[in-house]
């Protein structure tokens, strides 16, 4: 059976009218910043606040709000204890509250890993200009949220990699000579796409062609989340660098900050790092990413687009397929926001829209048929 269930199991719209929402934080000052922005959305309904986890288990069962924002670190009970929790329990949508720190970096990843959809930091009141801007990004993100397919991620479905021989023998990689890679495999992702991009490349095997990815995240989480994956996966994982070779069996992730492009060097493809302006107000931004992909890699490419709020990605996608490239969108069954794959599908840029778990299978399929026929053109 498969873990993602169909779209109507969680798929949330509330109640007639306005999105119901519960603040959970222990700070009195934080809980009247988020009640006051979240308020002054006419489409946004703030049921109440809680300052910790056990009175908000109280006013989840009272008032059954849509969306939950979330504190990290709270007395009593830790929010990701909460979280696992309400994961469990009650599966509802869940925006995580943290601070911009390498710690709280790691610990939302693991709340993105349990199951909560998004992310945001805390609120900085020193800056009037900071302050509208983040009112803008919550009030999407709650919105985005309210309408997301949540499910409780079951550990044990998880593929066999992540339980490894690790606890007896230290995991080194095989003497193998280091080759430049023929093929470039490209993904993007957004909301939920940390999680899906996991369930992607664990399935990949050591001498999977070279991967590039630009996943929408700040700085200091696109460091965590390479070293995270590369534990995790047969890949070497690492933070993209300006000028770094792309190799098989390796996987580049953009930075938080710059835009992650793919430049031919004669036989070889390299990463280039941009400090350009935003694109679909995303820096790094998936579009970026796959119009050099189509520009310089063309039909020696596979790109794929998962989960994610927006369109970011989607007409670069259809460039990588008008440049030849095969193209791969997530479905919306199994994407917790089908906001970027869907608007790829929309207007033509997938050729196959899959289930996630089908993903890595066909990624690896199709470069295997790549691989046949430049065998064959060569003869």
């Amino acid at each position: 059976m498969s873990p993602y269930p169909s779209p109507s199991a969680f798929f949330r719209t509330g109640a007639p009218g306005r999105i119901k929402v519960l603040i959970v934080d222990d700070s009195a000052l934080v809980r009247r910043i988020l009640t006051d922005i979240l308020a002054s959305d006419p489409a946004i309904e703030v049921l109440g606040a809680a300052g910790d986890a056990y009175i908000a288990r109280e006013k989840i069962k009272a008032l059954n709000p849509d969306v939950l924002t979330l504190d990290v670190e709270m007395p009593r009970m830790d929010g990701l204890t909460f979280l696992r929790n309400l994961m469990r329990l009650r599966p509802m949508p869940v925006i995580m509250v943290s601070s911009l720190t390498e710690h709280g970096a790691e610990v939302t990843l693991d709340a993105l890993a349990i199951g909560a959809v998004d992310y945001m930091p805390k609120p900085k009141i020193d800056l009037a200009a900071t302050l509208a801007d983040y009112r803008d990004e919550l009030i999407a993100k709650v919105k985005t949220a309210s309408r997301a397919h949540v499910y409780s991620r079951d550990t044990s479905r998880e593929p066999p990699q992540s339980l490894s021989a690790d606890a007896v023998i230290a995991r080194s990689a095989p003497p193998r000579q280091l080759r430049t890679t023929e093929r470039i495999i490209a993904i993007g992702a957004s909301t939920g796409g940390t999680e899906a991009i996991k369930d992607v490349l664990v399935r990949f095997p050591p001498d999977t062609p070279g991967v590039v990815i630009t996943q929408h995240i700040p700085k200091l989480f696109s460091g965590a989340f390479a070293r995270r994956m590369d534990s995790l996966c047969q890949l070497s994982v690492c933070e993209a660098e300006d000028g770094q070779q792309i190799l098989r069996g390796h996987a580049y992730v953009a930075p938080g900050d710059k835009h992650l492009l793919v430049v031919r060097d004669g036989a070889r493809y390299t990463c280039r790092l941009d400090e350009g302006p935003p694109v679909n107000r995303h820096k790094p931004s998936v579009d970026v990413l796959f119009r050099s992909v189509a520009q310089q890699a063309g039909r020696n490419a596979i790109g794929v687009i998962l989960t994610g709020m927006g369109k970011d990605g989607a007409q670069g996608l259809r460039e990588m397929r008008d440049s030849g490239s095969r193209t791969i969108a997530q479905d919306e069954a199994t994407s917790m926001v089908w906001g970027m794959p869907g608007e790829a599908v929309a207007i033509g840029a997938a050729m196959d829209v899959l289930p996630l778990p089908e993903i890595p299978t066909r990624i690896l399929a199709v470069s295997d048929e790549m691989d046949v026929t430049r065998r064959v053109s060569k003869a």
